[in-house]
């Protein structure tokens, strides 16, 4: 019996590629490098902000530690306000939850984007109290694909992980599911090839938010 439904939150339940491309390429262009297509981050980013970024500076040849440190910290103060450009909810994500709520199924957002500016992004596209967790990196914390994130929200909802839906677009997230023994939902709308979701562990591709109500019966 499935009691609670995980979802990630970048290009799984939010349209966040436009903010993420625009907040860095904001950045880059302040400490003078080039910037970067929208489409190309899809492939940078899900591992964290702190990774993203080592990930852009690489492509223009930057590894030295002080200076990760300063444009990491420069691009977290721009996506403060940058992390709700443009962002929109995923077509047909809204529809899912509420016939999730309808059978009693909870629902909750596990994210490694900063805490909160989860929390900012969720609430600027879906009403106050629409999941009833939402979890996003924070100090202390491993991030994704570590298990302690989705366990601590299992538990808190009262579900054992067996009883749980894990949903994302990345490795990451297919690698988080299994790594805590939950049902991992590779979603073919998000930042990622099908190829990657299925080498990466999922237990199933949906390529509509609708055939998640299919798979619970």
């Amino acid at each position: 019996m499935i009691k609670a439904a995980i979802f990630d939150l970048d290009g799984t339940i939010a349209e966040t590629l436009e903010s993420i491309a625009y907040s860095t390429n904001k950045t880059l262009e302040e400490f003078g490098y080039g910037t970067l297509e929208t489409e190309r981050f899809k492939t940078i980013v899900g591992d964290g902000a702190e990774t993203q970024i080592r990930r852009v500076l690489s492509i223009f040849g930057v590894s030295d530690e002080e200076k990760v440190k300063e444009v990491l910290k420069r691009y977290i103060e721009i996506f403060e306000e940058g992390c709700v450009h443009n962002v929109t909810p995923c077509k047909g994500i809204p529809e899912l939850i509420e016939k999730l709520k309808e059978r009693g199924i909870k629902t909750a957002v596990c994210s490694n984007k900063p805490y909160a500016q989860t929390l900012k992004v969720v609430h600027a596209i879906y009403p106050e109290g629409f999941f009833d967790i939402i979890l996003g990196q924070k100090e202390g914390v491993p991030k994704k694909p570590a298990p302690d994130m989705p366990l601590s929200i299992a538990d808190a909802l009262n579900a054992e992980p067996e009883e749980c839906l894990y949903l994302g677009d990345t490795n990451t997230d297919m690698r988080t599911g299994k790594n805590v023994g939950m049902f991992t939902i590779g979603v073919a709308w998000g930042f990622r090839e099908e190829k990657e979701l299925i080498e990466s562990g999922a237990d199933r591709l949906v390529y509509m938010p609708k055939e998640v109500l299919e798979l619970i019966g």
